[in-house]
């Protein structure tokens, strides 16, 4: 971001697409003040938002959980700029009041808008639900993401993770079985990353890599040294309804450990950690990389199917809002 800010800031002229560019980049790396300053000074320049300006400033204060901000933009939107709201905005909005555990708020808010809810809206409100462990109106979003995308896999596995959340087991199950009886299939989580030009891919569990005896030692030390420093497994996370300890087992064994591993043993000290995975990184994973950002004193950037994350020195760019 910092080489992008230094290409915009020389350019002798500015669009509103470069504006927005910008804006949309701070917002996905968790940047909002940034994000926020930026939109004020396109303000201040008399250049015009567009329809696309607004879900950037919006998608940046939901993911830093800026609520009043967000309302603000939003009614600024189609009071100052007779912008009608698009479906992206709906979305940004739902989660915006989603992130902030305001998840009656956002149900309302869909039951009032004027066009047919997407399943990008019941989306940001079942996430939301995941977070906060509210099987009601997750059901809820479920419900009706179902009758839209009954094939996606995506569904089915965070309504079960939020009954197993619940200790609702019975539930997980079915939803479990249910997948299995209209042969859904789960996109396994994976993360890469590359070192020396070369792509190094992981899954949970992964002991195909030729240095994985030095992965998992690496990972050992880095669990004994995060404990003592006031880590704990969020053991929840799990759907499987077995021990304690073998919910910490299935932790800590995720694709994106793994991959942190191998880059902390590969690379030379100091240097920055780049990793990629498919899908939205987990709580427990987010909060053991906050750790291994301070144990190794290196900067962790994970890039995954929602934003980026900037680790560093134990606090994420995120603000713990993603």
């Amino acid at each position: 971001m910092q080489d992008a800010r230094q290409v915009f800031d020389e350019m002798s002229q500015r669009d509103v697409i470069s504006w927005t560019a910008m804006i949309a980049g701070y917002g996905k790396h968790g940047y909002a003040s940034h994000a926020i300053e930026l939109f004020e000074l396109m303000i201040l320049n008399a250049m015009t938002p567009n329809p696309v300006t607004f879900v950037g400033i919006l998608s940046a204060c939901s993911h830093a959980g800026l609520l009043e901000e967000g309302k603000k933009y939003f009614d600024s939107m189609s009071h100052d700029y007779f912008i009608n709201p698009t479906m992206d905005h709906y979305a940004c909005m739902v989660d915006l009041f989603g992130r902030a555990g305001l998840l009656e708020e956002a149900r309302a808010f869909i039951s009032k808008m004027p066009v047919k809810p997407n399943a990008v809206v019941w989306g940001a409100l079942l996430g939301a639900c995941r977070v906060y462990i509210d099987a009601t109106i997750g059901e809820y979003a479920a419900k009706h993401l179902l009758e839209l995308e009954p094939e996606d896999a995506g569904t089915y596995v965070t309504l079960s993770n939020i009954y197993a959340a619940a200790g609702r087991w019975e539930h997980a199950a079915k939803v479990r079985k249910l997948m299995k009886e209209r042969k859904v299939a789960k996109e396994p989580g994976c993360s890469w990353i590359e070192v020396n030009d070369k792509v190094h891919m992981f899954y949970i569990g992964d002991r195909l890599h030729s240095q994985t005896n030095e992965i998992y030692a690496e990972l050992e030390k880095l669990d004994g040294q995060m404990k003592e420093m006031g880590y704990v497994p969020d053991t929840n996370l799990v759907m499987h309804n077995v021990d304690t300890e073998q919910k910490e087992q299935i932790l800590h064994y995720h694709s994106e450990k793994l991959a942190i591993a191998f880059g902390i043993i590969s690379t030379p000290c100091g240097t920055a950690i780049r990793i990629i995975k498919n899908l939205r990184v987990c709580v427990d994973c987010h909060a053991a990389t906050k750790f291994i950002s301070r144990i190794v004193a290196r900067e962790i950037v994970v890039r995954d199917s929602n934003r980026f994350h900037h680790f560093k020195d134990g606090f994420c760019s995120c603000g713990d809002y993603w």
